[in-house]
């Protein structure tokens, strides 16, 4: 017979979307808010090391996600966690109790990237991938679709929204799972 799984006290949220579109941001604004812990993928990968090599063509490391995925792991089964990607089929499904997608309008996006220095081939890659929703169709499709949320992230009051909505989310979260 299987041991009941524990609740935990506070909910796991991923943030996600095409680069560009304030993820980072908004984690930030949620965690000071919230007091929340907080990964970012990104970042993470650098200080660990965790790649599997150096893609060319975007000027970009090649994320290693089995070593993501273990370096994370201890952390989110206890909960209490925002982590920030612009992935998310490779996370199990399990850590997540809601999935915010983040979603920018392509001509923001293409100056958004420009701005940062990004090479034409990386910023035609991931303003095709706004275009076409992979982040958002990607999360729906790998996990339940009632945990995911699409959030436009245009202009600043879309991002003070968001994160209102976010904080707003894991409140109802503590009151709904408290015992």
């Amino acid at each position: 017979m299987a041991s009941p799984q524990k609740v935990r006290a506070l909910p796991n949220v991923l943030i996600t979307g095409t680069p560009g579109t304030g993820k980072t941001l908004t984690a930030s604004q949620v965690v000071e808010r919230t007091g929340m812990s907080y990964f970012n993928v990104s970042e993470l990968a650098k200080e660990g090391g965790l790649y599997e090599g150096w893609d060319e063509q975007f000027q970009s490391y090649i994320l290693d996600e089995d070593k993501v995925v273990d370096e994370l792991n201890d952390s989110l089964v206890s909960g209490g966690c925002i982590v920030e990607y612009h992935g998310c089929d490779f996370f199990p499904e399990r850590w997540f109790d809601a999935i915010f997608v983040l979603r920018t309008d392509n001509a923001l996006l293409y100056d958004r990237l420009m701005k940062r220095g990004y090479n034409q081939d990386k910023i035609t890659n991931n303003v095709q991938c706004e275009i076409f929703q992979t982040i958002l169709e990607e999360a729906r499709e790998s996990y339940s679709p009632d945990i995911v949320s699409e959030l436009t992230s245009n202009v600043p009051e879309d991002m003070e929204r968001n994160v209102d909505l976010i904080c707003q989310f894991i409140a109802d979260w503590q009151t709904k799972n408290d015992k």
